[in-house]
């Protein structure tokens, strides 16, 4: 569905790719832990000084499977960075022209080498190609990057979309 993206940086000779991966392989799963764990732990170190249960951690991990990311509404994105997997991006349809942008993560050493604009721009073209002509998201006020990185990248504050226990802002943006 979505083709592989290779980015070079201008400075480096190591390389990003992007490609659709299986919400539930080895991969998938090791990326969704990673990011539920940091966002989680942000948050619960922002409003109650500690980090997250080990066992809240993994009953929220087994309630969000990643099954809506799958064909033929959805997609994962998988970013690897010399060939190894350090970020994601996911993509389903919430109706016949509107998608949603779900669980866009970096591993945290991989930060600040352009991989968070790779997959954005590999998630609005999944998008285009399951139909959608507008993508939407919501995020967190705490996770100030995220909100700067759509910000960046045009996408515009809107009224709220969803009602999440965590949504805080919610974004959409045209894709042309």
């Amino acid at each position: 569905m979505t083709k592989p993206v290779t980015v070079v940086p201008a400075a480096e000779s190591v390389t990003w790719s992007v490609a659709a991966e299986a919400y539930d392989s080895d991969v998938a799963r090791a990326l969704w832990r990673a990011y539920y764990t940091e966002v989680s732990d942000r948050w619960y170190l922002l409003h109650e000084g500690r980090v997250t249960e080990p066992a809240e951690l993994e009953r929220e991990i087994a309630a969000e499977s990643g099954g809506d990311l799958a064909a033929p509404g959805g997609v994962l994105l998988v970013a690897r960075y010399g060939g190894e997997a350090v970020g994601t991006a996911g993509v389903r349809m919430l109706d016949a022209s509107t998608a949603e942008l779900k669980r866009v993560f970096v591993r945290e050493d991989m930060r600040g080498k352009g991989g968070a604009a790779v997959l954005l721009a590999a998630a609005e073209d999944a998008a285009r190609a399951l139909g959608a002509g507008r993508l939407v998201l919501d995020t967190r006020t705490d996770l100030v990057e995220a909100c700067a990185l759509y910000a960046r990248h045009g996408y515009e504050e809107t009224e709220p979309l969803t009602v999440r226990p965590y949504a805080e802002h919610w974004f959409a943006k045209v894709l042309g």
